[in-house]
């Protein structure tokens, strides 16, 4: 019988948010796999763990997700750790995810530390809707594609970013979405530095133009006001009784689709069409 695949959220800055569960699942798994191996011994020091732990990050899915794969179908449990935050979130764990589900390997995910849920929740912006657009590509083009794509999106948008890309992605974001779109940075969420600034794209844009940045980001963009559809006129519905007729429509059964679809008084549309 297969192992199971534990996802095991690592704080990404207060040690003390580690849970009892967290804890408790890297004890008793039988091998950590791990986006870098230093960094998560430091964290098993601190817990009082030994554990045998092998390499899992963007460089060897490949080698490193067969070697994954294979202890857990030789009945091994696994806990996958990041360097901080929620295994496969923004984090190669997806794949791996991804074919444990299509091998039938039991996945289970331990609840805890999230940067993107800890930033939208302090943002101060909109929270019922939003989506998370993870770290913006390095390549011009994809870079402005991604961005084109959400120029319309109305959902509260939330992407990380390293400090020595932050300024020119601030450009990129005011020139996409406007100087004045509002937006919350927040900079090393837990730890002993956190700032939650919020701002405007422009603004932001022109402070860290002069100003170093430091430290993590992640960025919370308000999304685009909702666009107020014009209602529609009497003359409207009558180029649209027009075009229906010209399909081979008769001039009733043209005014009712058209009064219909755009929201008018068809009694008044028919007299409007039958006038000479």
């Amino acid at each position: 019988m297969a192992g199971t695949l534990y996802l095991v959220p690592t704080p990404i800055g207060n040690l003390g948010d580690i849970s009892r569960r967290m804890a408790q699942t890297l004890e008793e798994a039988d091998f950590i796999a791990a986006e870098d191996t230093r960094v998560s011994l430091k964290l098993l020091n601190h817990l009082g763990i030994k554990k045998p732990m092998l390499s899992y990050h963007r460089h060897n899915t490949e080698t490193g997700g067969k070697a994954v794969l294979d202890r857990l179908l030789a009945g091994e449990n696994c806990a996958l750790v990041t360097d901080a935050g929620m295994p496969a979130i923004s984090d190669p764990g997806e794949e791996l995810v991804a074919q444990c589900a299509q091998l039938g390997i039991r996945v289970e995910a331990i609840p805890g530390p999230c940067a993107l849920v800890a930033a939208l929740a302090v943002s101060g912006q909109p929270t019922g809707r939003f989506t998370f657009e993870g770290f913006l590509a390095m390549n011009k083009k994809n870079r402005r594609a991604h961005l084109d794509s959400l120029r319309g999106e109305e959902r509260t948008m939330i992407f990380y970013e390293a400090p020595h890309k932050l300024s020119a992605t601030l450009k990129d974001l005011a020139d996409t979405f406007g100087e004045d779109r509002p937006v919350s940075l927040c900079r090393e969420l837990t730890k002993l530095h956190e700032e939650v600034r919020r701002t405007t794209l422009g603004e932001a844009r022109d402070y860290y133009g002069n100003n170093q940045p430091k430290g993590e980001f992640v960025l919370v963009v308000r999304g685009a006001e909702p666009l107020e559809e014009e209602e529609a006129t009497l003359e409207d519905g009558l180029a649209m009784v027009e075009r229906l007729r010209g399909e081979g429509l008769s001039l009733r059964d043209a005014v009712k689709r058209a009064a219909k679809e755009l929201g008018l008084s068809r009694n008044q549309l028919y007299d409007l069409a039958v006038e000479p």
